[in-house]
Protein backbone atom coordinates (compact mmCIF):
# COMPACT_ATOMS: atom_id res chain seq x y z
CA UNK A 1 0.00 0.00 0.00
CA UNK A 2 1.41 3.22 -0.84
CA UNK A 3 1.05 6.50 1.37
CA UNK A 4 0.17 9.53 -0.76
CA UNK A 5 1.64 11.50 2.74
CA UNK A 6 5.63 10.37 2.88
CA UNK A 7 6.90 13.90 2.98
CA UNK A 8 3.98 16.49 4.01
CA UNK A 9 4.85 19.54 5.83
CA UNK A 10 2.85 22.45 6.66
CA UNK A 11 3.67 26.15 7.97
CA UNK A 12 2.12 27.35 10.96
CA UNK A 13 1.77 30.99 12.50
CA UNK A 14 0.48 32.11 15.86
CA UNK A 15 0.16 35.43 17.52
CA UNK A 16 -1.57 37.59 19.43
CA UNK A 17 -3.10 39.78 17.69
CA UNK A 18 -4.56 42.50 20.14
CA UNK A 19 -7.36 42.83 19.05
CA UNK A 20 -6.56 44.68 15.74
CA UNK A 21 -4.69 47.38 17.30
CA UNK A 22 -1.13 48.48 18.55
CA UNK A 23 -0.41 48.54 22.18
CA UNK A 24 -1.97 50.98 24.53
CA UNK A 25 -4.62 50.61 21.66
CA UNK A 26 -3.45 53.76 19.57
CA UNK A 27 -4.16 52.47 16.26
CA UNK A 28 -6.10 50.25 14.48
CA UNK A 29 -3.72 48.40 12.34
CA UNK A 30 -5.33 45.33 10.88
CA UNK A 31 -5.24 45.75 7.51
CA UNK A 32 -1.27 45.68 8.29
CA UNK A 33 -1.59 43.20 10.24
CA UNK A 34 -3.04 41.21 7.47
CA UNK A 35 -0.57 41.83 4.59
CA UNK A 36 2.19 40.91 7.66
CA UNK A 37 0.40 37.57 8.25
CA UNK A 38 0.72 37.04 4.36
CA UNK A 39 4.13 37.17 4.08
CA UNK A 40 4.59 34.71 6.16
CA UNK A 41 3.00 32.09 3.62
CA UNK A 42 1.53 29.93 6.28
CA UNK A 43 -0.71 27.29 5.45
CA UNK A 44 -2.22 27.12 9.21
CA UNK A 45 -2.71 30.48 11.44
CA UNK A 46 -3.56 30.42 15.03
CA UNK A 47 -4.58 33.86 16.42
CA UNK A 48 -5.66 34.75 20.05
CA UNK A 49 -7.05 38.40 21.38
CA UNK A 50 -8.92 38.57 18.00
CA UNK A 51 -12.19 40.57 17.83
CA UNK A 52 -15.50 39.09 16.96
CA UNK A 53 -17.97 41.45 17.32
CA UNK A 54 -17.95 44.89 18.54
CA UNK A 55 -20.35 47.71 18.76
CA UNK A 56 -18.90 50.92 19.21
CA UNK A 57 -15.53 50.56 17.87
CA UNK A 58 -17.34 50.32 13.84
CA UNK A 59 -19.00 53.91 14.60
CA UNK A 60 -14.72 55.93 15.08
CA UNK A 61 -12.38 53.32 13.94
CA UNK A 62 -11.03 54.24 9.93
CA UNK A 63 -10.80 51.31 8.43
CA UNK A 64 -12.73 48.92 10.93
CA UNK A 65 -13.58 46.08 8.43
CA UNK A 66 -17.23 45.37 7.66
CA UNK A 67 -16.70 41.49 8.29
CA UNK A 68 -15.21 39.83 11.77
CA UNK A 69 -11.57 40.03 12.15
CA UNK A 70 -11.12 36.39 11.36
CA UNK A 71 -12.88 36.77 7.79
CA UNK A 72 -10.80 40.00 7.11
CA UNK A 73 -7.76 38.35 8.12
CA UNK A 74 -8.60 35.16 6.07
CA UNK A 75 -9.85 36.68 2.86
CA UNK A 76 -8.45 35.19 0.08
CA UNK A 77 -5.51 33.00 1.43
CA UNK A 78 -7.06 30.83 3.96
CA UNK A 79 -10.34 29.24 2.64
CA UNK A 80 -11.34 28.05 5.94
CA UNK A 81 -11.75 29.54 9.29
CA UNK A 82 -12.95 28.47 13.10
CA UNK A 83 -13.34 31.55 16.03
CA UNK A 84 -13.92 30.34 19.40
CA UNK A 85 -15.67 33.28 21.61
CA UNK A 86 -14.33 33.86 24.80
CA UNK A 87 -14.48 37.28 26.28
CA UNK A 88 -17.85 38.51 26.08
CA UNK A 89 -18.86 42.34 27.20
CA UNK A 90 -21.73 44.50 26.73
CA UNK A 91 -20.52 45.64 23.12
CA UNK A 92 -18.76 42.63 21.85
CA UNK A 93 -16.74 39.70 21.93
CA UNK A 94 -12.94 38.41 21.79
CA UNK A 95 -11.09 34.75 21.49
CA UNK A 96 -9.03 32.48 19.71
CA UNK A 97 -9.49 32.06 15.44
CA UNK A 98 -7.77 29.63 13.34
CA UNK A 99 -7.39 30.32 9.55
CA UNK A 100 -6.55 27.18 7.21
CA UNK A 101 -5.39 26.68 3.66
CA UNK A 102 -6.87 22.96 3.99
CA UNK A 103 -10.63 22.02 4.69
CA UNK A 104 -11.69 22.90 8.61
CA UNK A 105 -13.54 19.59 8.87
CA UNK A 106 -15.27 19.77 12.64
CA UNK A 107 -14.39 22.74 15.39
CA UNK A 108 -15.30 23.44 18.77
CA UNK A 109 -14.14 25.61 21.49
CA UNK A 110 -13.10 24.39 24.81
CA UNK A 111 -13.57 26.36 28.08
CA UNK A 112 -10.40 25.93 29.94
CA UNK A 113 -11.13 29.13 32.43
CA UNK A 114 -10.95 28.85 35.90
CA UNK A 115 -13.72 29.46 38.49
CA UNK A 116 -15.04 33.33 38.02
CA UNK A 117 -11.40 34.24 36.24
CA UNK A 118 -11.10 35.80 32.82
CA UNK A 119 -12.80 33.26 30.61
CA UNK A 120 -9.86 31.31 28.62
CA UNK A 121 -10.34 28.88 25.98
CA UNK A 122 -8.63 25.97 23.82
CA UNK A 123 -10.06 26.16 20.21
CA UNK A 124 -9.67 22.73 18.19
CA UNK A 125 -9.68 22.33 14.79
CA UNK A 126 -9.46 18.61 12.85
CA UNK A 127 -7.84 20.09 9.49
CA UNK A 128 -8.03 17.65 6.76
CA UNK A 129 -5.39 18.17 3.66
CA UNK A 130 -6.46 16.80 0.81
CA UNK A 131 -2.67 14.90 0.58
CA UNK A 132 -2.69 13.81 3.59
CA UNK A 133 -4.58 9.86 5.11
CA UNK A 134 -5.47 11.17 8.14
CA UNK A 135 -6.30 14.42 9.70
CA UNK A 136 -4.03 17.00 11.72
CA UNK A 137 -5.45 17.99 15.44
CA UNK A 138 -4.50 21.70 15.73
CA UNK A 139 -5.48 23.63 19.05
CA UNK A 140 -5.24 26.94 19.98
CA UNK A 141 -4.93 28.50 23.51
CA UNK A 142 -4.90 31.39 25.15
CA UNK A 143 -3.81 30.81 28.83
CA UNK A 144 -4.72 32.49 32.29
CA UNK A 145 -2.34 35.38 33.98
CA UNK A 146 -1.92 33.13 37.04
CA UNK A 147 0.49 30.51 37.54
CA UNK A 148 -2.39 28.03 39.34
CA UNK A 149 -5.10 29.08 36.60
CA UNK A 150 -2.40 27.92 33.97
CA UNK A 151 -1.27 24.60 35.73
CA UNK A 152 -4.90 23.70 35.60
CA UNK A 153 -5.56 24.39 32.10
CA UNK A 154 -2.96 22.79 31.27
CA UNK A 155 -3.94 19.22 32.44
CA UNK A 156 -6.88 20.31 30.83
CA UNK A 157 -5.31 20.60 27.52
CA UNK A 158 -3.23 17.16 28.57
CA UNK A 159 -6.35 15.07 28.99
CA UNK A 160 -7.49 16.53 26.08
CA UNK A 161 -4.60 15.61 23.72
CA UNK A 162 -5.24 12.27 25.24
CA UNK A 163 -8.43 11.80 23.89
CA UNK A 164 -7.39 12.62 20.20
CA UNK A 165 -6.85 9.06 17.83
CA UNK A 166 -3.62 7.70 18.59
CA UNK A 167 -0.22 8.79 16.24
CA UNK A 168 -2.28 11.22 14.89
CA UNK A 169 -0.16 14.41 14.44
CA UNK A 170 -1.45 17.46 16.76
CA UNK A 171 -0.20 21.22 17.16
CA UNK A 172 -1.56 23.57 19.87
CA UNK A 173 0.02 26.93 19.52
CA UNK A 174 -0.92 30.37 21.50
CA UNK A 175 -0.23 32.69 24.06
CA UNK A 176 0.77 30.82 27.31
CA UNK A 177 1.09 33.28 29.26
CA UNK A 178 3.90 30.89 30.74
CA UNK A 179 6.93 33.65 31.76
CA UNK A 180 7.82 31.20 34.64
CA UNK A 181 8.31 28.25 32.10
CA UNK A 182 6.39 26.07 33.82
CA UNK A 183 4.41 24.34 30.60
CA UNK A 184 6.96 22.22 28.76
CA UNK A 185 6.98 19.26 31.65
CA UNK A 186 3.01 18.80 32.44
CA UNK A 187 2.50 18.78 28.74
CA UNK A 188 5.07 16.87 27.43
CA UNK A 189 5.07 14.00 31.00
CA UNK A 190 1.03 13.86 30.75
CA UNK A 191 0.27 14.36 27.07
CA UNK A 192 4.01 13.60 24.89
CA UNK A 193 3.63 17.10 23.59
CA UNK A 194 7.14 18.64 22.76
CA UNK A 195 7.38 22.42 21.88
CA UNK A 196 9.93 23.10 19.41
CA UNK A 197 11.64 26.09 20.06
CA UNK A 198 13.27 24.09 23.28
CA UNK A 199 13.80 21.03 21.17
CA UNK A 200 15.65 23.03 18.81
CA UNK A 201 17.61 25.49 20.79
CA UNK A 202 16.94 24.45 24.48
CA UNK A 203 14.34 26.83 25.58
CA UNK A 204 10.95 28.51 24.26
CA UNK A 205 11.30 31.65 21.93
CA UNK A 206 11.45 35.10 23.44
CA UNK A 207 8.37 36.88 22.21
CA UNK A 208 7.17 39.94 24.47
CA UNK A 209 7.22 43.04 24.32
CA UNK A 210 7.81 42.16 20.74
CA UNK A 211 10.19 45.74 20.70
CA UNK A 212 12.39 43.70 23.12
CA UNK A 213 11.65 40.40 23.72
CA UNK A 214 12.11 39.12 27.52
CA UNK A 215 9.30 36.86 27.95
CA UNK A 216 9.20 33.52 26.32
CA UNK A 217 5.07 33.24 26.28
CA UNK A 218 4.05 32.15 23.00
CA UNK A 219 4.67 28.27 22.24
CA UNK A 220 4.15 25.72 19.40
CA UNK A 221 4.13 22.00 20.57
CA UNK A 222 3.60 19.04 18.81
CA UNK A 223 2.99 15.41 18.82
CA UNK A 224 3.59 12.78 16.62
CA UNK A 225 5.45 15.18 14.15
CA UNK A 226 8.49 17.03 13.75
CA UNK A 227 9.48 20.83 13.29
CA UNK A 228 11.90 22.59 11.28
CA UNK A 229 12.56 26.41 11.18
CA UNK A 230 11.70 27.76 14.03
CA UNK A 231 11.11 31.34 13.68
CA UNK A 232 10.10 34.15 15.87
CA UNK A 233 9.80 37.14 14.02
CA UNK A 234 10.91 40.43 15.48
CA UNK A 235 11.30 42.01 12.01
CA UNK A 236 10.84 45.58 12.32
CA UNK A 237 7.50 45.77 10.13
CA UNK A 238 5.91 43.51 13.12
CA UNK A 239 6.85 45.72 15.94
CA UNK A 240 4.01 47.96 15.61
CA UNK A 241 1.70 45.34 14.88
CA UNK A 242 1.26 43.56 17.73
CA UNK A 243 2.74 43.83 21.59
CA UNK A 244 3.93 39.73 20.68
CA UNK A 245 5.97 38.46 18.71
CA UNK A 246 4.48 36.08 15.92
CA UNK A 247 6.31 32.55 15.71
CA UNK A 248 6.27 30.64 12.50
CA UNK A 249 7.53 27.07 11.59
CA UNK A 250 7.38 24.21 9.10
CA UNK A 251 5.96 21.15 10.25
CA UNK A 252 6.77 18.04 9.39
CA UNK A 253 4.39 14.67 9.72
Amino acid sequence: MTHKNRHFSLKVLTINTHKGFTAFNRRFILPELRDAVRTVGADIVCLQEVMGAHEVHPLHVENWPDTTHYEFLADTMWSDYAYGRNAVYPEGHHGNAVLSRFPIEHYENHDVSVGESEKRGLLYCRIVPPDLDYPVHVGCAHLGLKEAHRQAQLQMMAKWVNTLPEGEPVVLAGDFNDWRQRANHPLKSQAGLEEIFTRAHGRPARTFPVSFPLLRLDRIYVKNAHASSPTALVLRNWRHLSDHAPLSAEIHL
